[in-house]
């Protein structure tokens, strides 16, 4: 998985991940809330509960401390803006 910070102030932060088919992050979770757009691809994405296929031009918000993970079907670019 690659990963790039593409912008960071004192209220958001920025970061575009490239996974190659049968990449994933596994579970895990984040101090603050989030935003995921995918931009290219197909994945698997699981939001606490919910699981659902990502692709290009899905978006998902997900709170602080929700348990989620991403699994790449394809080759995936996704964009994940954590709110500081």
């Amino acid at each position: 998985i690659l990963s790039r910070m593409i912008y960071q102030d004192e209220s958001i932060k920025t970061i575009l991940f490239g996974f190659q088919p049968g990449q994933e992050l596994s579970e895990h979770t984040a101090s603050v809330p989030a935003i995921l757009q995918f931009i290219k691809g197909k994945a698997e994405s699981v939001l606490g509960e919910d699981q659902q296929t990502a692709q290009e031009g899905t978006w998902a918000r997900i709170p602080a401390n929700l348990p989620h993970s991403i699994y790449a079907k394809t080759e995936t670019l996704m964009l994940l803006t954590l709110v500081l």
